[in-house]
């Protein structure tokens, strides 16, 4: 068994999965890696730059996996993702995101390979790759579900979690099934590994950004089925506060 399932979920990203793939080809941890692409039945090259990359050898040492089929959403493609994983722990980097360096996937199996969760910081970049700075939201000192009421302290591209943890994303949430997601794995999870690195580079303006409004009231359903109306409403005063201050001294969230 490959010690983790990288799982790139993509559509039309001939212009980014590119950068995706190269951080995957350069881990010193090869042999523990099975890279799963889901493809969304592209139009451009999208798949051919994944073909291309395993043929010239840049994936050596990887076990790849491509499927490229028609699906109703991202959270929908996520699921098909799971299903094909083997991975001892699963890792969401979809196309554009980057693992942040050479060693990051030896040095996370190395040092707290056994625990149920792992997760990290995250490095937001723009389309040249250049760094703009860290996520609004940092992670905690220690993280359990209820560290969520806060906000999403740790982003879905440095949350990885043991696959036989995961449950699938719930596809009635077109922007934050991830969310979810994440709290469910939470709850069942023992031993949750602060590995107190820069585990991913996100690539700025995803999905949820482009769709603010729907996201955030997803996100107000999903945190009340979870710690209920009162401690919803009240905990989303200081998210509320932080989200503006962050807005007006960055110019950016």
């Amino acid at each position: 068994m490959r010690g983790v399932s990288v799982i790139t979920v993509c559509r039309n990203a001939e212009a980014t999965i590119g950068r995706t793939i190269e951080s995957v080809s350069r881990q010193t941890a090869r042999g523990e890696i099975e890279y799963i692409v889901v493809d969304g039945l592209s139009g451009d090259g999208t798949v051919g730059i994944v073909r291309d990359a395993e043929t010239r050898g840049k994936l050596e040492g990887v076990e790849v996996r491509v499927v490229s089929e028609r699906d109703t959403g991202i959270y929908d493609a996520m699921n098909k993702g799971l299903r094909m994983a083997t991975g001892e722990y699963v890792w969401f980097v979809n196309a554009g995101d980057e693992i942040a360096e050479a060693d990051t996937v030896e040095k996370m199996l190395k040092g707290w390979r056994g625990a149920d969760v792992l997760y990290g910081d995250t490095l937001i970049v723009d389309d040249d790759g250049r760094a703009i700075g860290q996520r609004r939201l940092s992670p905690p000192e220690e993280l359990t579900w209820r560290s969520f009421r806060r906000g999403m302290l740790v982003s879905h591209q440095s949350f990885v979690a043991r696959r036989e943890l995961c449950p699938e994303y719930d596809t009635q949430y077109k922007y934050s099934a991830d969310f979810d997601w994440c709290v469910k794995i939470l709850k069942k999870a023992g031993k949750v590994a602060n590995t107190r690195m820069t585990l991913s580079r996100f690539l700025d303006g995803g999905m949820t950004k482009h769709h603010i409004a729907e996201g955030l009231k997803e996100r107000f359903r999903i945190m009340t089925g979870h710690y209920g109306i009162v401690k919803t409403v009240w905990s989303h005063i200081p998210i509320a506060v932080k989200f503006f201050w962050f807005w007006i001294t960055k110019g950016w969230f």
